[in-house]
């Protein structure tokens, strides 16, 4: 599967964006689906994952009660809905697609296939 995501850009803190991932390939349903970012000079870090169904996700701390990964199937799209952004939500944010574990890993090695990541930007 080839992933593709988008929506970053620039934003002020306080604002809101929402980064797509759109997958080719057949059986986007399969794969639990996750977010990852990377901050520079930064690890990559854990941000959400959702289940391959959609029902159950999961959010990194950090980021709980202002972000929302969902996706649709029927779309081979999943999203990443980011509220109250705070300067350091900075970082080029990476979807991911897992074929093993159902309801999606949050370590990043657990993760098959990457997209290209897209670029979010926080001014304070």
């Amino acid at each position: 599967v080839q992933l593709q995501a988008s929506g970053g850009g620039l934003v002020r803190a306080g604002g809101s964006l929402r980064l797509s991932c759109a997958a080719s390939g057949r059986a986007f349903s399969s794969y639990a689906m996750g977010w990852f970012r990377q901050a520079r000079g930064k690890e990559r870090e854990f941000v959400a994952a959702i289940s391959r169904s959609g029902g159950i996700t999961r959010h990194a701390d950090s980021v709980k009660g202002r972000f929302t990964v969902s996706r649709d199937n029927a779309k081979n799209t999943v999203y990443l809905q980011m509220n109250s952004l705070k300067p350091e939500d900075t970082a080029v944010y990476y979807c991911a697609a897992d074929r093993t574990n159902p309801y999606g890993s949050w370590l990043g090695r657990d993760y098959d296939y990457w997209g290209q990541g897209t670029l979010v930007t926080v001014s304070s």
